[in-house]
């Protein structure tokens, strides 16, 4: 008997490290960034439909202004992508519960295309091997390769490149998040603006960074963070500079703009802490909303 639907679940990330190298001629930039998955789940429901019915999707949860429920949707270009590579009728239905922020940073929209990806393996008894899944997977966005796989990582390239990062120990996350998100696009091209006239190194692992995650020290973790695209998020969202520096006052141990922003991630030493600076960054009226995550997590999963 087959089976007719399947729930996949799958983290947020935060990059402690986003190096970023001059804009290419094809438009791009090669990347060094060092990613972690938190705490934070999508969870996809793919369920099949009646033959010649198509891919229809519906989305529902916490954050869902500004996520297309149609063939814009990376979860939906990946049920496509899938189906002509292996020559498939495929008639499902995709339905999204996000807590991911959108457009925060946070790789939302990567993830779900890793969750399908996975459910759609699942469902129609592909068989599909990481490598395979990773291929498919980097023909949709570099973020979403990590998105299978979770943990902490390196990536490189445009960041689809994954190299598993030694890492010991647990890392306590809160997050200031914004009601409106910054295209990647967008600041992308601040950073070129900002950046114009500069001499840019080719981007390069932080030594220090990866020794402290090695460690298990998240003082030095946090003090190591960075973010090429961070001047460029806080030049779009000047408010984001006052986020940075109230949530450094109540004592986080780093703080920096996840990925292209808005979203702010500060380390924290433990729960406590985190708990901590979840009641200060609120009661300080600077954020929208918060939330807590730790880290590493585990990338996408069938939920059993």
């Amino acid at each position: 008997m087959p089976v007719k639907t399947v729930t996949v679940r799958v983290p947020a990330k935060v990059n402690l490290q986003l190096s970023v190298g001059p804009r290419e001629a094809d438009g791009y930039h090669n990347l060094v960034t060092v990613f972690q998955a938190i705490s934070i789940f999508d969870e996809v429901t793919v369920s099949l439909r009646e033959p010649n019915s198509g891919i229809s999707i519906s989305i529902s949860g916490d954050h869902t202004h500004g996520v297309p429920a149609d063939s814009n949707n990376l979860a939906v270009k990946a049920t496509e992508l899938i189906a002509s590579e292996y020559d498939l009728d495929v008639d499902v239905h995709i339905d999204i519960k996000k807590s991911i922020p959108v457009a925060g940073g946070m790789a939302g929209g990567s993830a779900d295309a890793a969750a399908t990806i996975v459910a759609i393996d699942y469902l129609f008894s592909l068989g599909m091997n990481r490598e395979e899944m990773s291929e498919i997977a980097a023909q949709l966005g570099s973020d979403v390769p990590f998105m299978l796989s979770g943990g902490t990582a390196i990536g490189t390239g445009h960041g689809e490149q994954l190299t598993p990062a030694l890492s010991r120990g647990v890392y306590h996350w809160v997050l200031a998040l914004s009601t409106v998100g910054l295209t990647t696009p967008a600041v992308y091209d601040e950073c070129d603006r900002l950046r114009a006239g500069s001499e840019i190194a080719e981007p390069q692992t932080h030594e220090v960074l990866m020794q402290a995650l090695l460690a298990a020290d998240p003082k030095t973790v946090g003090a190591s963070m960075s973010n090429d695209l961070q001047a460029a998020a806080c030049s779009l969202r000047p408010a984001l500079r006052l986020v940075l520096d109230v949530g450094q006052e109540y004592g986080a141990l780093g703080a920096l703009v996840s990925g292209s922003g808005p979203t702010v991630a500060f380390l924290v030493a433990d729960e406590e802490a985190g708990l901590d600076l979840a009641v200060a960054l609120t009661a300080s009226g600077v954020v929208g909303s918060v939330a807590r995550a730790y880290g590493p997590v585990g990338g996408a999963k069938v939920l059993a």
